[in-house]
């Protein structure tokens, strides 16, 4: 099960997300389903396209399939995914 704990260690594909913060305007407000992710970038389907964001550049707030919201910075989970998994976090409380 994903939790707001253990949400590094899992696939983002399939889950809601939404860009909170950037340093570039024209991303903030983009949402939908996460339908890719590569080592930097994380391609959104917004409903009406599919929106390629890069992920240092934003803070994404993931929605859980419990319905819990978890925010992230994205220069954090950037690495390929099967990596991403491997690697050491500090915990989330």
């Amino acid at each position: 099960m994903i939790t707001p704990q253990n949400i590094f260690r899992h696939e983002f594909i399939g889950l809601n997300v939404e860009v909170i913060n950037s340093k570039h305007e024209k991303f903030i407000g983009i949402k939908g389903i996460i339908i890719d992710e590569t080592r930097n970038t994380i391609r959104v389907d917004t409903g009406k396209n599919e929106k390629l964001i890069p992920k240092s550049d934003v803070v994404f707030l993931f929605t859980l399939p419990q319905g819990e919201k978890v925010s992230i910075d994205g220069k954090v989970i950037t690495a390929r995914p099967e990596d991403r998994i491997k690697k050491k976090f500090t915990k989330i409380r």
